[in-house]
């Protein structure tokens, strides 16, 4: 990933998610953020550049971290990704544990040895 440009895209994905997650409406959202419903819409297809302001106010509005909704712009966003792994990883029996450890060993060699990374 080219980090020098920023994906709007994958932001908007994270915030659809975390809004969706917590059975909100875009409505919901536009109204904490006093934005218009077109304009969250649009901000979760990545169709339109939100402010640092308006991401830090669904960021709170949401009760999630900016980090979470960056972490695909960032180059130091390992702890967002192994607390989404952990949080994972917590809900599942010793047996998925063990299968979900085997299919990740298996997808870290196919990575490395096609340079996927």
């Amino acid at each position: 990933m080219n980090y020098s440009e920023i994906n709007y895209l994958e932001i908007g994905k994270r915030i659809r998610y975390a809004r969706k997650s917590q059975n909100k409406t875009q409505e919901w959202l536009a109204e904490q953020v006093d934005v218009g419903t077109t304009h969250i819409s649009h901000i979760e297809t990545g169709n339109t550049k939100l402010s640092l302001k308006t991401l830090i106010l669904i960021a709170n509005a949401l009760n999630v971290s900016s980090n979470e909704l960056l972490c695909d712009n960032l180059v130091n966003s390992q702890d967002v990704y192994n607390v989404k792994i952990n949080k994972i990883l917590e809900e599942c029996d010793n047996n998925e544990k063990k299968i979900i450890n085997e299919i990740l060993n298996f997808v870290l060699i196919l990575l490395r040895k096609y340079n996927i990374t």
